[in-house]
């Protein structure tokens, strides 16, 4: 029944992969079909080599503020209570070490940045108010996966088994850095955990996820390729023609974008028009879906579905996790000339993932103020031991 809804609809059967009946009739109730419901349809198919249409009789053109806007899947609210019965099934013992790590790197950022400031190290980027994107994501992939990040995704580092020294070694620059010291700070590699170097140059590391994935593909590996980029990045040519190139040679490849914002200064209003970046997905031929980045439950079981559909469809998924970058860009930027104080601390107090992760686990009895503090005073003294044992 699903299939003859699809054809008799028009909505094409590929689009619609995992998608209930009930779900393709709300889709084109509400005329998102990304061609007016209204319109007259003749029984003659066109012929021209670009198109998959028939033809119509009616001049009618698409307009995007008549459809509604993709919604945002969520399954845990920022009180620390379940929304959703589709929630991801983890052990108890998986879920705190995944708090653990995601506290690691606050305490790890703030660390790193005073360093920056102290003149110690000459770079530095954190990852504030992003943890849960990065680290949710990083628990659902498997070892075989190969990452490709941006510059902002050294949780995934730390979950794969980068330890504190290799990070104190990159960031200071000595010859015990996989790079020996020749990279700018944050600039990481892991050949031995999957993960290409990160690179200065924005959004060059999505197409060479895609070549990759293209050969895992001809090589009948069963693995997804992983690129992480943000919505700023988005608008580079690289990401178009990556996106491309994967839906058209169906590479096994993940996209996720975090959408943190803000572009350095550029807000989101002054980046794009249209509704964020999952819909573009659409003009590109893949599957896409929009997620509450802040909600690590919903970040992970995201990405763990898209890597099955990935691998078993041999098809490109474009994941858009909604977040807030806390943090200044980088320590070369000062936000508050483009944004206010109050903004800021509503995200960092009202609605952290690390703060909503660990309501959670507060509720469940699975950790406590008293194992929050002990663990924060213990990892401030491993990062500064590996601060010292670097720079000494």
């Amino acid at each position: 029944s699903k299939q003859r809804f699809y054809q008799s609809s028009g909505i094409n059967a590929e689009y619609g992969y995992g998608m209930s009946l009930r779900a393709a009739q709300r889709l084109t109730q509400c005329g998102t079909r990304f061609v007016s419901s209204s319109f007259t349809r003749s029984s003659e198919k066109a012929k021209h080599p670009g198109s998959k249409t028939n033809f119509t009789d009616e001049l009618q053109f698409l307009n995007p503020h008549e459809l509604p806007s993709v919604p945002t899947f969520r399954v845990l609210d920022n009180k620390g209570t379940f929304t959703s019965k589709d929630v991801p099934e983890i052990p108890d013992s998986k879920l705190v070490e995944i708090y653990k790590t995601m506290s690691l790197l606050s305490k790890m950022d703030k660390i790193l940045l005073q360093s920056q400031r102290q003149g110690r190290i000459s770079f530095y980027m954190t990852c504030s108010g992003e943890e849960a994107a990065i680290i949710g994501s990083a628990a659902a992939l498997e070892e075989e996966d190969t990452v490709f990040t941006q510059y902002r995704e050294v949780g995934v580092f730390l979950w794969r088994g980068f330890t504190l020294h290799d990070i104190m070694h990159q960031c200071f620059s000595t010859h015990k850095d996989n790079t020996k010291g020749r990279q700018m700070p944050i600039h990481y590699s892991g050949k031995k955990i999957n993960i290409q170097c990160v690179s200065s140059t924005l959004a060059t590391q999505v197409p060479n996820a895609v070549g990759y994935a293209y050969s895992n593909k001809i090589r009948n590996k069963p693995a997804v390729t992983v690129s992480y980029f943000g919505e700023g990045a988005a608008s580079e040519g690289d990401v178009h023609a990556a996106m491309n190139m994967a839906a058209v040679l169906k590479c096994p490849t993940l996209f996720i974008c975090r959408n943190n914002g803000y572009a350095i200064s550029t807000s989101t209003e002054d980046q794009y028009a249209g509704d964020g970046i999952c819909v573009r997905a659409i003009g590109y031929g893949m599957r896409s879906l929009r997620v509450d980045g802040n909600d690590f439950f919903a970040v992970y079981k995201a990405v763990s579905e898209a890597r099955k559909v990935a691998i078993e469809n041999s098809c490109p998924v474009l994941i858009e996790l909604m977040t807030y970058r806390v943090g200044h860009h980088s320590t070369s930027d000062d936000s508050t000339a483009y944004r206010s104080i109050d903004e800021v601390n509503y995200w960092d107090r009202e609605d952290s993932p690390v703060g909503r992760l660990g309501r959670y686990l507060a509720k469940n009895n699975l950790w406590d103020t008293e194992q929050d503090n002990t663990y924060a005073k213990e990892v401030g003294w491993l990062i500064n031991a590996a601060i010292l044992n670097k720079v000494n």
